[in-house]
């Protein structure tokens, strides 16, 4: 059973989820990395490996782009906003599990949505640390992903090899998020671990 599950909206930022995927699988093997279109073999009852493995992985990385929240249909509607969209299924399936789900932003500009622009079951998303893989950094940006995912995966508080043992760092330093909400115009920004923030 694979234990880490790649959630991902297909037209979204494809050559990036691509990147993350290969990033993952060369350091912990593609048997621990579930994504639907490698992982599932022709024939197989679709909706029912995509349920249990949601339901049943360790951690579920959300690969979220820019076009992954307003991803609309044919009729117009926003597919996030239909109970059987499969995005919204696997999200809402590994929360009532239980199981650890980091939102992962693709790009650099790439914004984690807020609770109210989501639906009820996976509102929850919102308020989770996510990490990010920047377009202009992306060899450093996919390197701090394998690394935190695979610290997370092994229980420890720093990233090692698979297989290895673990002795935490003296200089490590959880990531931070910052929001601000600009009034009277302006824009909502976020602080990601490689940025600094000087106060005066």
């Amino acid at each position: 059973m694979p234990r880490i599950f790649l959630s991902f909206r297909k037209p979204d930022s494809r050559w990036m989820r691509d990147r993350v995927y290969r990033a993952l699988s060369d350091r912990l093997g593609a048997d621990e990395v579930f994504k639907s279109g490698r992982s599932i073999p022709p024939g197989a009852d679709f909706a029912g490996i995509l349920r249990r493995q949601a339901a049943e992985c360790e951690l579920m990385c959300v690969l979220i782009g820019p076009g992954w929240l307003d991803a609309r249909g044919e009729d117009g509607g926003r597919l996030l906003d239909r109970d059987h969209d499969w995005v919204r299924v696997e999200i809402a399936t590994a929360l009532r599990a239980g199981n650890r789900v980091v939102p992962v932003l693709l790009g650099d500009a790439t914004m984690l949505p807020d609770a109210s622009a989501l639906p009820a079951d996976i509102a929850e998303l919102a308020g989770l640390q996510f990490l990010r893989v920047p377009e202009t950094h992306l060899p450093d940006g996919l390197a701090h992903l394998v690394d935190a995912v695979t610290t997370l995966l092994s229980g420890a508080g720093t990233p090692v090899e698979p297989g290895h043992g673990t002795a935490p760092a003296a200089d490590a330093v959880p990531p931070t998020t910052m929001t601000a909400h600009v009034s009277g115009g302006g824009s909502a920004y976020q602080a990601a671990r490689d940025q600094t923030i000087r106060l005066a």
